[in-house]
């Protein structure tokens, strides 16, 4: 399901001249939760009516494709200090920054680091860990933020 609301929601978003860096769907309890976290493509801090715009648009998205089948509550946000990453652009955009990534299967016979990021390059993404470089593969992440 959050799949298939990333990909309808996206187009809208962007359509807004906002980027869709994360959305969390959440079908527990008698109202589901559709949280979508935006950030601005200008660099400026995302505020409250940039969240209120997307909501509006967002919310007109759900209501006309109707992918959830019952009630649901919409939050949108900005990243926050702890900001996912999920696109090789993204880490790019935050190479220096300190890091948190989770891998889906073991490297070496370790799954989480935190580090300075690196950069990324041809779907790799390079994290210093302890005076180490490392070079994981973005495909192979499972979660990684920045460590706010």
């Amino acid at each position: 399901m959050r799949d298939r609301l990333f990909a309808l929601l996206e187009p809208v978003v962007a359509d807004l001249g906002y980027e869709l860096v994360e959305l969390e769907f959440s079908p527990a309890g008698q109202r589901a939760l559709v949280r979508v976290y935006i950030d601005r493509t200008d660099g400026a801090p995302v505020r409250l009516d940039d969240c209120e715009r997307t909501s509006r648009a967002v919310g007109a998205r759900l209501e006309e494709a109707d992918p959830i089948g019952r009630a649901y509550q919409l939050e949108v946000s900005s990243p926050g200090f702890d900001r996912p990453l999920r696109t090789a652009a993204h880490f790019a955009r935050f190479s220096g920054s300190e890091a948190r990534i989770e891998l889906a299967e073991p490297q070496e016979g370790r799954r989480r680091f935190r580090g300075r990021l690196l950069g990324c390059e041809d779907g790799r993404v390079r994290i210093e860990v302890d005076q180490r470089t490392w070079s994981l593969p973005l495909a192979g992440i499972s979660k990684a933020r920045l460590a706010g």
